[in-house]
């Protein structure tokens, strides 16, 4: 929660190059305290696991070189957690962008309703 707010607006930038790497595209994200929802546009040729598995990584190297106390390359540390979810995406993409914009706004609510148990 610390890192988030100065995390927020770097890893976006971040996440879009990472994707473009592998001739992808974030078509939608939101970056949230303890997760980050993305609908990503992946070219058939790559795997999604080695997509998702190449922006985690670069991204946590990113991040532990920007953020973190040591500049030079980090071994053995880790920033993400080691699973994720895919799901693809058809006739529900409006339900799935709907999802990814408004999750923080529905986290806030449940957080408030969790309050008074």
């Amino acid at each position: 929660r610390v890192l988030y707010g100065q995390l927020r607006n770097d890893l976006g930038e971040v996440f879009r190059a990472l994707s473009r790497h592998k001739e992808s595209r974030i078509e939608e994200g939101h970056l949230m305290v303890d997760h980050g929802p993305m609908l990503i546009s992946i070219p058939p040729k790559y795997a999604v696991s080695s997509v998702v598995g190449y922006i985690k990584g670069k991204s946590a190297i990113h991040l532990a070189r920007t953020y973190g106390e040591r500049k030079r390359k980090s071994v053995g540390q880790h920033f993400w957690a080691r699973g994720y979810f895919v799901s693809t995406v058809g006739r529900d993409e409006a339900m799935i962008r709907y999802y990814i914009r408004y999750q923080e706004k529905e986290d806030e609510r449940v957080d408030q309703l969790n309050i008074w148990s």
